[in-house]
This record gives C-alpha cells, structure tokens and sequence, in this order.
C-alpha cells in the first residue's frame, strides 16, 4: 500500500496501470499452469481409456463362451504336419493288442476353428501380461508358459480377475457373491461368409467373360462383313475400268 499513489490523477493513472500489469500477469500463470495440469489429466485419462479398451477386447476373448470346451488346444500347424509327414513315413506305434497307433490329425474344419481359437487367445494374453495388473500378469504368464509346453490351458481364473478389475475402474457395482456365475472359456470364432461371396464373384466374372466373348464374336463377324463388302466393291471397280 505504501507504493499507491492517489495524489495526483498521474500517480492514480501509474497506480492502476500497475495493478493491471500484477493481475495480467497472475492471471497468465494460472492459465498456464492450469493447461499443463490438463494436457496431464488428459493424456493420463487417454491412457486408461486405451487400457480398459484393450482389456476389455481381452476380456471378451478369453471369456466369450459359457458352454462346450473351454480349454485352449495349444497344437500348431506345424506340429499337424509333422504328424501328416510321420503318418506318410509310417511312424506308428503298436498298442497292447498289436493294433497300430498313429498320432491323431485333425486337420479339417474343426482343426482350423481351434487353431483360430488359439492365435486370438495368444493375441489376448499378450495384451494383459502389457497393460495388466499383477496378478493378471501371473496367470497370464502362467497359461502362456502351458501353452509353449503344450498343455492346454483354461483361461477362467483369468477372466475372473478381468472381470474384477474392469468393474472397479468403472465404478459399477461389485457382483454379489448369490450370483453364481458359470466358468468362462475362450469366444468361439464365427463362420465366415466368404463362400457365398467367392461364388457371387466366380459368377460374376463367368458373366464379365461370357459377355467379352460375345463382344469378341460380334466384332470378328463385322470384321468378316466389312473385308467381304471391301473387297466387293473393289472387284466391281476393277471390271468397270476395264470395260471402259
């Protein structure tokens, strides 16, 4: 107060220009301050929106199904071809009662529909062993480790603390304990209509090339039409000159 001058309209005037220049200057600072502590919140708000996305696809995928095999067969097309090829060089073991026992192959649909199963399980437990919690990680880890050694793995546990921990981050309600919720496995894939869209396209192109050929046909038999009506009209040329 002792640096305030309200003598003179000049000492008022310098006074308030002072006074101006302070808040100006305070208030630039807390907007700056304020945008930093923003950009903060929101790229830390971004960063739990991108985890929660990607463990809720985890979620999805290693507890889609409530019914049928819920285990993971962790075989790979390699160790199917392996078996093809000792098949074909007729590696086979006989049994008790003399009978030849050849390593199983399932090479068909439902083969292809567990390989699919396994590759989304692998691509799901790598996701949480990244942005998981302790715990998830552990089982994580521990169903990706059966799987390398070929045991087939069941992912329950795993969701359960899935399940858990999404809930808690949303701020829902916890599941109460009366609620018996039934084991959950991997999501079974869906069939692909790619069969139906290959046919359309056969058909389609059938038709482009029918339509060519008919095209191709049509200009050939102009072709012909305008050579014969050429060489015609040059013929009755010739014979005109010669009797004139």
């Amino acid at each position: 107060m002792r640096g305030l001058d309200f003598s003179s309209w000049q000492g008022l005037l310098s006074t308030l220009v002072g006074l101006a220049i302070i808040t100006l200057i305070g208030v630039g600072i807390r907007l700056l301050v304020m945008q930093v502590v923003q950009q903060k919140r929101e790229a830390a708000n971004r960063q739990i929106n991108e985890r929660l996305k990607t463990l809720i696809a985890a979620y999805k995928t290693l507890g889609g199904s409530f019914t049928g095999d819920l285990s993971v067969d962790p075989i790979h097309l390699r160790e199917i071809r392996r078996r093809a090829s000792g098949l074909a060089q007729g590696q086979a073991t006989p049994n008790a009662e003399g009978a030849l026992l050849l390593p199983p192959i399932d090479g068909g649909e439902a083969g292809d529909r567990a390989r699919r199963i396994r590759d989304a399980v692998e691509a799901a437990l790598s996701d949480v062993i990244l942005l998981g919690t302790e715990e998830q990680v552990r089982l994580a880890a521990r169903a990706a480790t059966d799987m390398v050694q070929g045991r087939p793995i069941h992912t329950a546990a795993l969701v359960v603390s899935l399940r858990d921990f999404i809930r808690g981050v949303l701020d829902l309600d916890t599941i109460p304990a009366s609620v018996a919720i039934p084991q959950q496995g991997p999501a079974r894939p869906t069939s692909s209509g790619g069969g139906g869209k290959g046919g359309g396209k056969d058909k389609e192109g059938a038709a482009g090339g029918a339509g060519k050929g008919g095209g191709g046909g049509m200009g050939g038999m102009g072709a012909g039409v305008g050579m014969g009506a050429g060489l015609g009209y040059g013929a009755g040329r010739g014979g005109e000159e010669e009797m004139s």
